[in-house]
């Protein structure tokens, strides 16, 4: 058993072959995968494929690379579909001062807007965070501690940041760059936080898992990263597989 709680199903990427992808996720023991919205258009397509498989389910959001068009209309109408029982998050929302697609003081102001949606909303939040640590970490202090209100997704930073964001009561969740040989502090937080705040995720088609690194991932390949996981920790994969997987359930009230 295993969750994916992180990938975009709707990306072009798997336009080709999306059915032959889930099947693939349900026969290595996929029963669970949250595919992420990134604006209005992507939000409605996840609630789509979330309402098409039965074991989809959709987070809606703007990430920050669409901030700058990101207008009070769009938002809208993402808390117009809110209410539908596939949408189980707020997200993918946060910073990123890596790429820049979209000004920084924009990304703020919608990252803002929308923490303050989903908790109106009663809705977790998926955060992206993106070389804007600092940031990330100041807004979310200024909502308060809240346990399992909200997951980093893809974490990217070291331990010290891991245990600031554990601290106000968000999980953690290690995407297929801990397999990387290179990747130290994902290595080093994945082996060292406490399994109950953990998460896994592809975040497909992105980051591919060694022995796939470069090619097109896809939610089957979360395995990977949980073998991998169980190595560091020297525990079973069974016990990864299944306590990340209870983490999921109960962070995304996931049925089953």
């Amino acid at each position: 058993m295993l969750i994916d709680s992180h990938a975009h199903l709707d990306m072009d990427d798997f336009d080709g072959d999306r059915d032959k992808v889930l099947e693939r996720a349900a026969q290595v023991g996929i029963t669970h995968i949250i595919t992420m919205g990134i604006d209005r258009e992507s939000s409605i397509a996840a609630l789509k494929l979330a309402k098409k498989y039965d074991f989809v389910y959709a987070a809606i959001g703007y990430h920050p690379h669409s901030a700058d068009g990101c207008k009070t209309d769009d938002l809208d109408a993402l808390i117009s579909m809110a209410s539908e029982p596939e949408i189980v998050a707020w997200g993918e929302i946060g910073l990123d001062y890596y790429r820049s697609y979209s000004a920084p003081e924009a990304q703020q102001k919608i990252f803002s807007r929308q923490i303050e949606i989903a908790d109106d909303l009663n809705l977790p939040v998926v955060i992206h965070d993106r070389e804007a640590h600092d940031d990330v970490l100041e807004m979310l202090k200024k909502m308060g501690k809240g346990e399992k209100k909200g997951v980093i997704h893809c974490f990217s930073g070291d331990i010290d940041l891991a245990l600031a964001f554990l601290d106000l009561g968000y999980f953690i969740s290690i995407p297929g760059t801990v397999t990387y040989k290179k990747a130290y502090h994902v290595k080093e937080v994945a082996s060292r936080i406490p399994l109950e705040s953990m998460l896994i995720e592809t975040d497909a088609p992105f980051l591919a898992p060694v022995p796939k690194r470069g090619k097109r991932n896809e939610p089957a390949l979360v395995a990977f990263t949980a073998h991998e996981i169980a190595r560091l920790r020297n525990i079973d994969f069974e016990e990864v597989a299944m306590r990340t997987s209870e983490n999921a359930k109960i962070f995304f009230g996931l049925p089953g």
